[in-house]
């Protein structure tokens, strides 16, 4: 008889199981589960392939897919074990699959029998010696020729069809990644992203910790995300620790998070004006996104955060002058956002620019699976501080920000709702700061145990799940950045559309080539 999602293990946001716990399916019967489920309204977090324990990979691999059921505030986990070179590919019927499968296959070598467009994600070689896109044979783990954007894209035919190829180099200070345009005039029919050329293996450096790196990679896994990395990091360790970070590290944490989607939140919006000429705009929010940076940096020294969030609570304290002070640059720095924001509402020629350029229907969003302000502008309710709260957020909810527009506007909107929040949220918990210490010890980690930790950065959701093998070393961690999710919909955002508006588009993403490449 088969089975359904229903017989997946659940367990909430920030906590851990252990593998025995997590009763194994028949791969058909597995990928049977994951559809049902995300049918039923569930989404999948993370989708990732484990080499054997005795790490000979190869024949026998398991897959383990993390569901958020965001109605029921819980995490779902199955497991699979694959014999053989292949499983059955869901992405044809479950697009937001798509990209995970292609993971798979590039880190196991498992083939996914009947994936629709089947490329590679990071454009390296298989961790298990077998090659997928290879047809199953074993690479020789040099991996000669496989090169970040070189390989098959997809194609318009027709005689007024034409091809516009952009990056990786990309003018000015940015990251690579490689746009492959068809087009028809300015008319963009299809837009195929190539990414890869930052993978720098942080996954496969995690195994075996965790040790001194581990929280250095989490800190860099995408810079400007460095507080919500760091916290799915922390609470991982702390769940298999059995170790519970105090009610002040706890707001400070969130704090923390806040003030760092403040500042890119507000980046953004004068990105977004600079790439229609607004400079007003553009050069006030890039002055303010500093005085959010120099908030962060008033309390740990750092704009960024860096060692800000430890294991076991907090690295810095938020004490009464220092939060006196914070207050102050926050009135300062909420009057100043709010008149610099504003007159992108008010300048019709913005408005112009904003509205009806690069939309993102409701039911593509939620068949791409995607996260955050992407998410929201597009009319799904979909915050992990609301829907799978932890830590300071489950007993000071932040409201949900949505609009319904799902174009460029639409996705500028809500982070000026979320900026207004956010400066709420840490005035209240600044005015009520709890006592008790910054740290607790964080002793030796659960053996052969999974945990699962979800924050919502500012991109979206960002989560971790690591794997613990029979001494309490990490068998497995995997990383899910919020752009993993989100790239696909700024392809799409652009079908129809003219060219000239990709910058624009682009920019209302904003997602990470780091985050992605790992």
């Amino acid at each position: 008889m088969s089975r359904s999602y229903r017989d997946f293990a659940a367990l909430s946001n920030g906590s851990s199981i252990p593998v025995a716990k997590i009763e194994p399916f028949g791969v058909e019967d597995f990928a049977q589960a994951i559809l049902e489920a995300v049918a039923a309204g569930s989404r999948i977090s993370s989708y990732f392939a484990v080499p054997r324990e005795d790490g000979k990979g190869g024949e026998s691999t398991e897959l383990y897919a993390l569901l958020a059921d965001d109605a029921r505030n819980t995490l779902l986990v199955g497991r699979s074990r694959v014999e053989g070179g292949s499983l059955p590919s869901i992405a044809a019927a479950c697009p937001q699959a798509q990209l995970f499968e292609r993971e798979i296959a590039e880190q196991s070598g498992l083939l996914p029998s009947g994936h629709p467009w089947l490329k590679r994600v990071r454009y390296h070689a298989s961790w298990s010696g077998r090659d997928a896109f290879a047809g199953g044979a074993p690479s020789d783990g040099g991996a000669p020729g496989i090169e970040p954007g070189v390989g098959e894209f997809y194609r318009v035919e027709g005689d007024q069809v034409h091809e516009v190829a952009v990056g990786p180099v990309h003018a000015g200070v940015i990251e690579p990644g490689h746009f492959r345009f068809q087009c028809a005039g300015e008319k963009v029919f299809h837009l195929e992203i190539a990414l890869g050329y930052q993978h720098r293996g942080v996954e496969r450096a995690m195994l075996g910790g965790p040790d001194k790196r581990s929280l250095h990679y989490a800190e860099t896994l995408a810079g400007d995300t460095t507080i919500a990395h760091a916290s799915s990091y922390s609470q991982v360790l702390e769940t298999m620790a059995a170790c519970r970070p105090s009610a002040r590290a706890q707001v400070i944490r969130g704090i923390a998070l806040e003030l760092e989607r403040l500042a890119n939140h507000t980046g953004d919006l004068g990105a977004l004006a600079g790439d229609v000429g607004f400079l007003p705009t553009l050069s006030f929010c890039g002055r303010i996104r500093g005085d959010f940076l120099n908030m962060t940096a008033l309390i740990c020294g750092n704009r960024f955060g860096r060692g800000m969030v430890l294991p076991g609570g907090v690295g810095f304290d938020i004490e009464e002058g220092r939060a006196a002070e914070l207050l102050k640059r926050l009135a300062a720095a909420e009057r100043d956002t709010a008149g610099a924001v504003n007159l992108l509402w008010d300048t019709q020629s913005v408005m112009a620019r904003f509205e009806d350029t690069g939309p993102v229907p409701r039911e593509v969003a939620l068949a791409l699976g995607l996260v955050g302000p992407a998410a929201r502008a597009s009319g799904l309710s979909r915050d992990v501080r609301y829907d799978q709260a932890s830590g300071i957020f489950r007993m000071a909810q932040i409201p949900v920000m949505s609009y319904d527009s799902g174009d460029v506007f639409g996705r500028a909107y809500v982070r000026w709702l979320e900026i207004q929040q956010s400066i709420a949220f840490i005035r209240e918990q600044l005015l009520s700061l709890p006592s008790g210490p910054l740290e607790a010890e964080v002793k030796s980690l659960a053996p052969s145990s999974l945990a699962a930790a979800l924050n919502e950065g500012w991109r979206g959701e960002v989560c971790h799940v690591a794997m613990t093998d029979s001494s309490g070393a990490f068998r497995r961690y995997k990383v899910v950045d919020p752009s993993f999710h989100n790239w696909a919909a700024l392809a799409w955002s652009l079908r129809e559309q003219e060219i000239s508006d990709f910058p624009l588009c682009n920019k209302s993403f904003n997602l990470s080539y780091c985050g992605h490449d790992l």
